[in-house]
C-alpha cells in the first residue's frame, strides 16, 4: 500500500509498506485523511523517548477513514502502522464516529487539535461560565480552535494573544474581545494582557511556554489556572513564583491522552455539533499522501492552519 514511510528518524518518505494483517483487538480502517501535528514531527524525529518509532514503520497518529463500513475518527494505531497510508488497524475503542456533513478535513482537525483545545478549557481548567480566558497561541490550529471553544463554553471574556498581525486577526474573527502582540518585555506582555483582560484573567491556555507563560502569570487573578500545552517559545521560564502563591495560582499540565475516552466522545460530539451549525470552523489544507515531504516543511514553519494529508 502507499504510506509515509519511516527508514529513518527523520522525515518520512512516500513509498510503498506492506498491508496491515488483521490482528486480535483490532481493525482495519480505509484511511481518507490522515493528520499531521508537532507531535508526529517530534516523534518521527526520535525526540519522544517513551514514543520512539519502530523502523521501518509508516508516520502519523490521527485520522479519518471508515471502519466495517463506519465513518470514524482514529487516533493511535497499531506500530508500525500509522496514519499515513491507506490503510492501518486500529483499537475499536479509540475511534469516534464522524456525523453526516462533516467533512474529513475538518473531522481531523477536531481531533488532536480541537480536543487539546476543547479539553484543555472544559475538562482541565473546569472553566465556568462568565470566567476570563487568555489563549495563548491563538494564531495555529490549537489557539483558533480554544477561541471558539471558550466562547462556546460560556467564558465571559476572551483574550488572544500571538505575535503575528495575521494571527490577531483570524483570532478576531474567532470571536476573541481583544487581542495582545506578543512584542517586547515580559512586563510590557504582562500590562498589555492586564488591560485587554480589564484586570482578571481567571484561565491561561498555553501552548507557548517562556516569556509569554511567565507575563501571563503576572497578569493572573486569585486562583487563575494556566494549563500548559506545548513550549514552543522556549523550554525554560525563569522568575521567582513568590507572587504566586497569596493568589494561589495553579499550573495544570495537559495531555489528551489522560483523558477518559467518554470525555473525548461527548466533546467530539459537542465540536461536531457546533460545526454543522456554523459556530465552529477552521481552516484546512490537504496535501496528497505523495507530498509528505513538503507537508513536513510546512507544519516545521507553524503554519495558521490544519494539514490533512489524503492518500
Amino acid at each position: 500500500m502507499r504510506a509515509a514511510v519511516l527508514t529513518t528518524h527523520g522525515v518520512p518518505t512516500y513509498g510503498i509498506f506492506p498491508d496491515p494483517e488483521p490482528a486480535e483487538g483490532f481493525a482495519t480502517i480505509e484511511v481518507a485523511a490522515a493528520g499531521l501535528n508537532p507531535i508526529d514531527l517530534a516523534i518521527a524525529a526520535g525526540q519522544i523517548a517513551a514514543r520512539l518509532p519502530v523502523l521501518p514503520s509508516v508516520a502519523g497518529s490521527e485520522g479519518v477513514g471508515l471502519m466495517q463500513g463506519q465513518r470514524v475518527y482514529f487516533n493511535g494505531c497499531k506500530p508500525p502502522f500509522g496514519a499515513m497510508a491507506e490503510r492501518t488497524l486500529v483499537a475499536p475503542a479509540r475511534t469516534l464516529p464522524v456525523p453526516d456533513g462533516i467533512g474529513d478535513g475538518i473531522a481531523v482537525a477536531l481531533g488532536i487539535a480541537g480536543l487539546t483545545a476543547w479539553l484543555s478549557l472544559s475538562w482541565r481548567a473546569r472553566l465556568a461560565p462568565g470566567e476570563h480566558v487568555l489563549i495563548l497561541g491563538a494564531g495555529g490550529a490549537v489557539g483558533l480552535l480554544a477561541v471558539q471553544a471558550a466562547r462556546l463554553l460560556g467564558a465571559g471574556r476572551i483574550i488572544a494573544a500571538t505575535r503575528s498581525p495575521d494571527g490577531l486577526e483570524r483570532a478576531r474573527a474567532a470571536g476573541a474581545h481583544a487581542t495582545v502582540a506578543l512584542e517586547g518585555s515580559e512586563g510590557d506582555i504582562a500590562e498589555a494582557i492586564r488591560a485587554a483582560s480589564g484586570n482578571r484573567l481567571d484561565v491561561i491556555i498555553d501552548p507557548l511556554w517562556g516569556v509569554p507563560a511567565a507575563a501571563a502569570l503576572q497578569a493572573a487573578s486569585a486562583n487563575a489556572r494556566l494549563v500548559q500545552l506545548g513550549s514552543t517559545a522556549g523550554g525554560q521560564m525563569p522568575f521567582s513564583p513568590a507572587f504566586m502563591r497569596g493568589p494561589q495560582i495553579s499550573l495544570l499540565g495537559f495531555s489528551s491522552g489522560t483523558v477518559p475516552q467518554p470525555e473525548k466522545a461527548a466533546a467530539y460530539a459537542e465540536m461536531c455539533a457546533a460545526v454543522l451549525r456554523g459556530d465552529m470552523a477552521i481552516a484546512v489544507e490537504s496535501l496528497p499522501l505523495a507530498e509528505v515531504a513538503q507537508a513536513w516543511q510546512l507544519q516545521a514553519a507553524f503554519p495558521h492552519r490544519k494539514l490533512v494529508l489524503a492518500p
